[in-house]
């Protein structure tokens, strides 16, 4: 019974000290991790750049984990328990250490990517196929340090992914090629995430994502429509939002024969002029014009041109110009002709 005591008691002694090195150090972690990010968050708050919040956000979750998995290894070196054992433990926290590093590391730059995206649009293109690929560069270089950590040779491993690889593309060469499609679209800004697009098919809509293999549309009834990136970099493609977002917009309109055409293009302006003030997704800036152009059938026919600040806005714009101008032209007495074919008897009167 007494050796049974002193067995345990000698157990219990070994145990204590490494006990109490990971219990220091995770209060350690808890008390860094309380203080350390509060005074993060409140320099983060100060700042106009989104760097710091998701370098924050990004770490502030594996932190505990970390100080955890640094208790252990502490731990470890104060046991008793034999030396290869304590060496194949460390190497496994060390590569959790580095996976975990890894992990935080690909949300860090999938934040970034979403983050300077949507604000620098026209320099920094957005889709997922940009997220995927820094993470899958960052995985695989995150692979390699850790085989190399593991004390396992890269090279034979680089030659083998590349007989692997010739193999996988000659197997998946349509979903390459959609890959491939999809990196000259966004690389060369082609269609960017948010433009508005149509197809010569007659598809059309708002760009909501370029992934590896299709790129997404959403049409005007709110319907999503799937193009294979391959075949969209092989279509004929408008570009409502290249160069410009801002674009003209047409109406044609008639006025009768016997309409003073200069009174006909200065109400025209003016309702014009009004309808860019005053609606919005008109351009204030921007001073209407009109051009005659065509002796009609029953009317002496001209082009207004105006303006609007993206490829929507020019239904409002036509919608709220054809009213006014119905209007000022029955208050002024200007006639819009119904389309007629008049005969001349006398002209066409034969003998």
């Amino acid at each position: 019974m007494t050796e049974n005591n002193e067995t345990l008691v000698r157990t219990a002694l070994q145990l204590a000290l490494p006990l109490a090195i990971l219990l220091i150090v995770l209060v350690l972690g808890f008390i860094l991790r309380k203080f350390l990010f509060k005074h993060l968050s409140r320099l983060a708050q100060n700042t106009k750049s989104g760097l710091d919040d998701s370098v924050i956000s990004a770490i502030k979750g594996p932190f505990i984990i970390w100080f955890l998995m640094l208790g252990i290894y502490i731990a470890l070196q104060f046991s008793e328990l034999p030396q290869n054992y304590v060496q194949i433990a460390g190497k496994i926290l060390l590569v959790l250490g580095l996976f975990s590093a890894i992990l935080v590391l690909a949300n860090i730059s999938s934040n970034l990517t979403n983050l300077y995206s949507s604000r620098w649009s026209r320099t920094l293109p957005g889709a997922s196929l940009t997220q995927a690929v820094i993470r899958i560069i960052i995985f695989g270089v995150g692979f390699l340090v850790i085989l190399n950590t593991l004390g396992i040779a890269i090279t034979p491993v680089l030659a083998t992914l590349g007989v692997g690889g010739l193999a996988v593309a000659l197997a998946l060469q349509d979903t390459l090629s959609n890959l491939f499609a999809g990196f000259h679209i966004v690389l060369n800004r082609i269609v960017r995430v948010g433009d508005y697009i149509k197809l010569d098919t007659g598809e059309e809509g708002y760009v909501t994502d370029i992934n590896w293999r299709t790129t997404q549309v959403r049409m005007l009834p709110n319907n999503i429509i799937l193009i294979p990136n391959a075949k969209l970099t092989q279509t004929n493609i408008t570009n409502y939002y290249l160069p410009a977002k801002e674009m003209a917009v047409r109406i044609n309109i008639g006025v009768h024969y016997n309409s003073d055409l200069q009174h006909v293009e200065r109400i025209t302006c003016e309702v014009a002029k009004e309808v860019m003030q005053e609606v919005p997704g008109g351009v204030p800036e921007f001073d209407p014009f009109i051009r005659y152009h065509t002796f009609g059938d029953s009317s002496i026919q001209f082009t207004v041109i105006l303006r609007a600040r993206e490829y929507v806005d020019q239904y409002i714009v036509k919608h709220e110009f054809i009213k006014r101008l119905h209007q000022r032209y029955a208050q002024n007495g200007i006639v819009i002709p119904y389309p007629i074919m008049a005969v001349n008897y006398s002209q066409e009167k034969t003998d």
